[in-house]
């Protein structure tokens, strides 16, 4: 499998899913076989020089952006940071309870269900 096939296919589900429609719309919108975007989005098919004209216009982009490694990786930074600020918010209220209970057992003020 190629890197052009993985990209493409990749991008491909990324600017579909960006403008809300199915493989089948698609495929619609560019007169080919119901399954024929399915096939190209699972890697199995190569469209044509036309084909991916016929697609990048009806996604509404150039065809050299259904190359481009932008998306995909605009894709995984969205999720990489998405990710980390739910760490961070955890390990925040982790931080932030212990600190409580540290304060409230130096001032003696501890509560009285409190499990220790």
């Amino acid at each position: 499998m190629t890197k052009l096939r993985m990209v493409l296919a990749e991008n491909l589900k990324v600017y579909r899913n960006e403008m809300g429609i199915s493989q089948a719309s698609l495929s619609e919108l560019v007169d080919t076989a119901p399954n024929y975007i399915g096939m190209i989005e699972a890697r199995k098919r190569f469209p044509s020089d036309e084909m991916l004209e016929k697609i990048a216009n009806a996604l509404q982009r150039e065809s050299v952006d259904l190359f481009s490694k932008t998306p995909l990786q605009k894709q995984w930074q969205e999720t990489l940071l998405e990710q980390l600020q739910k760490s961070l918010l955890v390990e925040f209220a982790e931080f932030m309870a212990l600190k409580l209970k540290t304060l409230r057992e130096e001032s003696g003020n501890t509560p009285r269900n409190t499990v220790k």
